[in-house]
């Protein structure tokens, strides 16, 4: 068979062509591969017999229109424990339901927060920047609306949720704590493990990065790490890296058996959260 250079070099441009293509459209787009809102409420707290009130939080878009974040707000029955600020993951819309019952029969007071874009908060498909700015939002309206104190404010992120929660404590070390629930070191550390991503330029054509590796080394706050063992989706030693380049007071819990989306809390474990929580003064 002859040898066609020319045709070579043809198929070799088309390639380069696709190829390029597709590293803009995953530039465009990448917010796609990473949050999966729904407007459907699966859950509320008076499902669980929870006694709680539902709040609006105003926040501004790009354009400095306003908008609402729903969140849902429960008293506990502990003031020393203080509040937790919770963040879910990246499916589902007020996910925190099921942990704010269970962090509430502790004695904490909950506040549980749906990113714009998902189920009953307004605006549009939600962005790591729009994510931060909701959970700016969610901490103004605990500490100015509710005027609690920053020091008994605890911080909880789950999942994409944890990186929330890491950025938001950064930025606030005036807060009690930080607990975080199988969560990542990074979003590019978390793309290099799919073999189709690995083939692009992900630390060029990646903007929603969501960095908690950086971010955890200025904490200055305690932080609390829990992980399933046997979590598929998120390796459990990525809340390991977390654990070790956090330079504050800290703790890791591995939970046995447990998976990604189902890492439920024991009493023990709920009982390990409250005590790291409760000896922070």
């Amino acid at each position: 068979m002859e040898f066609h250079p020319k045709l070579l070099w043809k198929i070799l441009a088309i390639a380069l062509r696709v190829y390029a293509i597709v590293c803009f459209v995953l530039f465009l787009i990448q917010s796609r591969f990473i949050f999966f809102p729904t407007r459907t409420i699966y859950q509320t707290p008076a499902d669980l017999g929870l006694s709680a009130e539902e709040v609006w939080i105003p926040v501004k878009n790009w354009f400095g229109k306003p908008e609402r974040i729903h969140a849902w707000w429960v008293q506990g029955s502990k003031p020393n424990l203080g509040t937790v600020l919770y963040f879910h993951g990246n499916g589902g819309t007020l996910g925190g339901i099921d942990q704010m019952d269970r962090i509430h029969q502790l004695g904490f007071s909950v506040l549980v927060i749906s990113y714009r874009g998902y189920g009953k908060s307004e605006g549009g498909f939600p962005s790591e920047s729009q994510v931060y700015a909701d959970a700016e939002a969610a901490w103004n309206y605990l500490t100015q609306t509710r005027n609690i104190p920053p020091k008994q404010i605890t911080i909880y992120g789950y999942s994409i949720g944890g990186a929330v929660a890491i950025d938001l404590a950064t930025k606030h070390p005036e807060a009690r704590a930080l607990v975080t629930q199988s969560t990542f070191t990074s979003l590019q550390d978390m793309a290099e493990r799919n073999p189709y991503f690995r083939v692009f330029p992900l630390e060029i054509i990646l903007t929603q990065r969501f960095n908690s590796i950086d971010k955890v080394r200025s904490l200055k706050i305690p932080a609390f790490f829990i992980h399933g063992d046997a979590d598929e989706l998120v390796p459990p030693a990525m809340s390991q890296a977390l654990y070790n380049a956090t330079p504050t007071e800290k703790q890791l819990l591995f939970i046995p058996g447990a998976k990604h989306n189902d890492a439920e809390f024991t009493i023990e474990h709920l009982e390990t959260i409250r005590k790291f929580v409760d000896q922070i003064q």
